[in-house]
């Protein structure tokens, strides 16, 4: 029990990020998860194609925008000033706990968005997917935007994504291949401009909470080292992906896996500048 609280409890209350244990027991049980709902949603006859992907998108969003209402809470921005707000903050629903940090929160938004996926492609409505994912969403989004102190710190990091985004559906010609890429662009870009540039102006201390990007940008003491990995890695993971001799579901399974990787924690670090935590 004490390596246990050492390695995965003590991490998330104390907020010291992740270490070489714990990432290496998440890793290996998503793997595990990976391949077990790509087994039920063959199951269940479920096609993963585009509009599968587009269905589960804002999901994604969702998770972000809910776990960064948690840091705004813990980090005392998140402030009582319409009815809604202060019934937020009131329910503590949104505390910080072990549910809505990570892991909990991508086990909590996997529940949420398997739960929709299979009621709705069920009765064969699998539109209403994508518009609970969109309502839950922008529900996260609303109750953020009044803290939006540093809106405009956000163009340079949507620029620094949108280049690679551009190139790479030049190159393949296919929008699945070049959002990928740009998801991970997203995430590295929000990496280097938070630490390196957004640390500075702001006054706030940020850190790198997974292990190898911190090694990355401790080692070479910038992280742009490691946006520019974040844009090479999946463009080469891109194109091996699409050499590979493997049915479209398959592929288009992975491509969304792994633009999963590259959102979810782009658009949470983006979004926590810009409203300073």
């Amino acid at each position: 029990m004490d390596i246990f609280n050492e390695f995965f409890i003590e991490p998330i209350i104390m907020k010291t990020g992740y270490n070489i244990v714990n990432t290496l027991v998440y890793a290996l049980i998503a793997v595990v998860s990976v391949y077990f709902l790509f087994y039920l949603f063959k199951k269940n006859r479920i096609s993963i194609d585009w509009n599968f992907v587009k269905n589960i998108l804002p999901f994604i969003f969702f998770g972000s925008t809910m776990r960064v209402v948690t840091d705004a809470i813990d980090a005392g921005v998140f402030q009582p000033i319409t009815p809604l707000h202060e019934f937020i903050l009131s329910s503590h629903i949104y505390d910080y706990g072990f549910v809505t940090v990570s892991p909990g929160i991508y086990i909590l938004t996997a529940v949420i968005t398997l739960f929709s996926v299979f009621l709705f492609y069920r009765i064969n409505k699998p539109e209403y997917v994508f518009y609970t994912g969109t309502l839950l969403f922008l529900f996260h989004l609303l109750l953020l935007i009044p803290f939006m102190g540093f809106i405009l710190h956000a163009i340079p990091v949507i620029i620094l994504a949108a280049i690679p985004l551009y190139l790479s559906y030049i190159y393949f010609r296919n929008k699945e291949d070049a959002m990928v890429v740009g998801a991970h662009a997203l995430d590295g870009a929000a990496t280097f401009y938070i630490i390196d540039i957004f640390s500075g102006i702001s006054g706030k201390t940020y850190f790198e909470q997974h292990v190898f990007p911190r090694f990355l940008g401790e080692f070479a003491g910038t992280y742009f080292g490691f946006y520019l990995v974040k844009v090479l890695l999946p463009l080469a993971a891109v194109y091996l992906i699409r050499k590979e001799r493997m049915q479209s579901d398959e592929k288009t399974y992975i491509l969304l896996i792994l633009m999963i990787i590259g959102l979810a924690p782009g658009m949470r670090d983006l979004l926590r500048m810009v409203i300073g935590t």
